[in-house]
């Protein structure tokens, strides 16, 4: 680590027990410790603090990531497993964001936190008004602090002083040291959402076109006559105009008896919901006459803002009375008409305007995040959400951002696993990889890739939970087939597992989907598999993700495995070259001793 925001003038320092400490850089007046702690026998520890004294000064240290590989840290546009740099970043405000919209931002689910294969994890303190850079030529991690030309805020207690403080552990090996870090300084869910999810997949209704009664009433009964299970039916955009809790009369000219048969044939539902108001909707003014939005900072005016359906004040959940309006508007809808949950839209630090103003002051700005996740505690059974920050406690399924219906690294197919291995490390474990397909069609039948539709489906069988919008019958008999096939799959040998290790979580915070180096961690190879992973211990999975391929290249662990077909390997950690994969096959691998 390099302290670049001032060299430490050596004669001012001092050394007292395990704390070295000292008052001055070659920059001006400074608090600067580190102190060692060793808190269990595997683990040391170095707890650093850099207390800039001087006004309108920075305090930023660099780390070398050279010799290892990282995990850790947000949700990006452009996933990696392990971290890549590239090019040169000054260090930005480290804060949730919708990366559709900026394809820079970081993304919606983000922790301080990362880890390395060399057995060492980094934490920076909440306090931090913390911004991240990095060079990839000189592969290092710029930790930054400051308030000049940022959205963090000073406590008015100490305006002008900055301070970067993170804690360094390291341990015998990089499994250890993460279960550590996880259940030192993690919060972790009190509850396993519904088993039914788990188990069976979700349905949203979000790429049927023009949404109404009579298309939700007939995808239901498509889902049935085609044999299919259902967790939940997800109703998407329902409503007259966003911010309204009613749903749009016209298109749902009968909604109670809509949502009567739709009981009757055995569907749970949820609806969606987000946190803007459009200037346009009825509960705007009743928004402005209670104080109810972000306003703009020495005003009472709300702060507007431009979302994808239009320009809205946000609800301020740091506001009670914002907070019981929003959820007493969730609470009328779902006695209304009996819905189970919701699924919670948005949320990402983006959708604040540039200047606002909170009922209580947020010194970070992804503090807003984390109020609005709050909003699914009370629905969390079968509650869903696309943002988190410091939310692992919220015992609800989190879903990655949107994909697009591609094959690549960028939100494509070949970005789900190393997304989900990423909030996994984060400790976000009841995990959605958004819908099968993904989200935007391109070619001329208006539907993804028939290919990538169905590598597509058989990935998300081995994930906690599994997610249809466009169904596999606008296909053909054979995806509906495959479909059939691996929601079976995922229901009786998949969901078994996961509900197993799900339980393990509100103890241990482990991750459910795990990276291959986390039962092979003197190997150098599976440190950068960013294709294959694990559910728990024992289950290995290496789905196709390439066009036009039945059979892909394995790498199997040191250990006796036996795959899906009968076959033992047991030679030690063995490279499987072009191992053959049918088009309605998944390879995987169960741990035999």
């Amino acid at each position: 680590m390099a302290f670049r925001s001032g060299t430490l003038d050596l004669d001012s320092c001092s050394k007292e027990g395990q704390i070295l400490r000292c008052d001055k850089s070659m920059a001006g007046s400074i608090h600067f410790f580190i102190e060692t702690v060793k808190p269990k026998d595997t683990v040391q520890c170095y707890r650093v603090r850099w207390d800039e004294l001087e006004e309108h000064r920075l305090v930023e240290h660099v780390m070398s990531c050279s010799g290892s590989h990282w995990y850790g840290g947000a949700e990006t546009r452009l996933q990696h497993w392990p971290v890549v740099l590239k090019g040169h970043q000054a260090p930005k405000p480290f804060i949730t964001g919708d990366i559709h919209s900026n394809h820079e931002a970081f993304g919606g689910i983000l922790e301080r936190y990362w880890l390395s294969s060399n057995a060492t994890a980094i934490k920076i303190n909440d306090s931090v008004p913390f911004h991240l850079g990095w060079d990839e030529t000189n592969k290092t991690l710029w930790f930054q602090a400051r308030y000049d030309d940022s959205p963090y805020r000073p406590h008015p207690d100490n305006p002008h002083h900055v301070t970067l403080s993170y804690r360094v552990c390291v341990g015998h090996d990089v499994t250890s040291i993460h279960k550590y870090m996880v259940r030192r300084y993690f919060n972790k869910p009190n509850e396993v959402p519904s088993e039914a999810v788990f188990r069976q997949p979700i349905w949203s209704t979000k790429y049927l076109e023009a949404v109404n009664q009579e298309r939700i009433l007939k995808y239901a009964s498509d889902i049935q006559k085609n044999g299919f299970n259902c967790s939940h039916l997800e109703l998407y955009d329902t409503h007259t105009n966003y911010g309204e809790f009613d749903l749009d009369p016209i298109k749902f000219h009968n909604s109670s008896a809509m949502f009567q048969k739709l009981r009757e044939d055995g569907f749970q539902v949820t609806l969606w919901t987000h946190p803007f108001v459009n200037y346009n909707s009825v509960n705007f003014g009743v928004g402005v006459e209670r104080g109810l939005f972000v306003r703009v900072p020495g005003s009472q005016l709300p702060a507007l803002v431009r979302w994808w359906n239009g320009i809205a004040g946000i609800l301020d959940f740091t506001n009670p009375e914002a907070r019981d309006w929003y959820a007493s508007n969730l609470r009328t809808l779902k006695n209304k008409y009996g819905v189970v949950s919701f699924k919670f839209d948005a949320g990402e630090t983006s959708y604040l305007p540039q200047q606002f103003s909170t009922f209580i002051p947020l010194q970070d700005p992804s503090t807003f995040t984390r109020r609005y996740t709050e909003m699914a505690i009370p629905f969390n059974d079968r509650a869903e959400l696309r943002s988190g920050y410091q939310s692992q406690n919220i015992s609800c399924f989190f879903r990655i951002i949107d994909r697009d219906s591609l094959w690549g690294y960028t939100l494509g197919l070949k970005s789900i696993i190393p997304t989900v291995l990423t909030i996994s490390i984060l400790g976000y474990q009841f995990i959605l990889p958004d819908i099968i397909g993904g989200s935007t069609y391109s070619n001329l039948t208006g539907l993804p890739d028939r290919e990538l539709y169905i590598r597509w489906l058989e990935l998300s069988a081995f994930m906690p939970a599994m997610q249809f919008s466009l169904p596999p019958w606008h296909y053909d008999d054979e995806v509906v087939n495959i479909a059939k096939k691996f929601t079976a799959l995922h229901e009786f040998l998949v969901a078994p597992r996961v509900l197993e290790l799900a339980g393990e979580v509100l103890y241990t915070g482990d991750p459910i989907i795990r990276p291959l180096w986390w039962i092979a961690t003197d190997d150098e190879a599976a440190y950068k598999i960013d294709s294959q992973f694990l559910i728990g211990d024992d289950l290995l999975v290496a789905p196709v993700l390439e066009p036009g391929k039945q059979e892909r290249d394995i790498y199997l662990p040191a250990g006796r495995w036996r795959s899906y077909k009968g076959e033992y390997f047991d030679k030690g950690p063995v490279y499987l070259t072009d191992y053959p994969v049918d088009l309605d096959e998944v390879a995987y691998f169960v741990w035999s001793g």
